[in-house]
């Protein structure tokens, strides 16, 4: 009986914890970061907010928690394997960009994460960008900086350029709701042709570096 009760607890632990962590992303969604305030997470995850502190250790923790949860390139795990990969990266490059257009368009969370970290200094902000960091050296360091040899910094500069321009247009479509460069980023027209344009750069960076 009392490992069934024990269950049941971390269970109910469990289901409270997303609560509070999907109230988080509700209100930073519809409201953005400012509205981040203890009593509205807890009224929208129905809790307690003393459980706030029992189970993460205060609001601040919760929110940097499901901060870390968010960012696509945070959230792709590089596996040291890959490293032999005879394209010197160019599949894998085209895949991670691509796959962070849709994701990005589609976390409207993540977009105001985004915004927040221009806009605000938060260790676990920093901490996020960092993490990014890391992952893509990963894959630049093992992989395409070999394949690219004395050119590696100009492809790390068009990569750049590339996630960039990935979070500025999908951020821009979403808010103002608008044409960039005649472009509707709304529309599956207007998202192909960036895709498009995406897979040329990256083609032809490989080509011709």
């Amino acid at each position: 009986m009392k490992r069934k009760t024990t269950d049941g607890a971390l269970k109910n632990k469990e289901r409270t914890r997303k609560k509070f962590l999907h109230a988080v992303g509700k209100i930073l969604k519809s409201k953005g970061y400012m509205a981040l305030k203890v009593n509205d997470i807890a009224s929208i995850a129905g809790a307690d907010k003393k459980l706030i502190y029992d189970y993460f250790g205060g609001t601040d923790k919760l929110i940097d928690e499901y901060i870390g949860s968010q960012d696509f390139w945070s959230n792709v795990r590089y596996e040291p394997k890959q490293a032999d990969l005879k394209d010197g990266g160019q599949a894998l490059t085209k895949a991670l960009l691509l796959s962070q257009f849709d994701y990005v368009f589609k976390n409207k969370e993540l977009q105001k994460i985004v915004l927040w970290g221009l806009s605000e200094k938060r260790r676990s902000l920093k901490k996020l960008a960092d993490n990014r960091e890391k992952e893509g050296e990963a894959v630049f360091k093992n992989i395409c900086d070999p394949h690219f040899g004395t050119k590696a910094p100009v492809y790390r500069a068009i990569t750049a350029l590339l996630v960039s321009g990935i979070y500025y247009l999908n951020i821009y479509a979403t808010t103002n709701n608008n044409t960039f460069c005649g472009l509707d980023l709304t529309k599956t027209e207007g998202r192909i042709a960036v895709q498009e344009a995406i897979d040329f750069i990256i083609d032809k960076a490989y080509v011709d570096l």
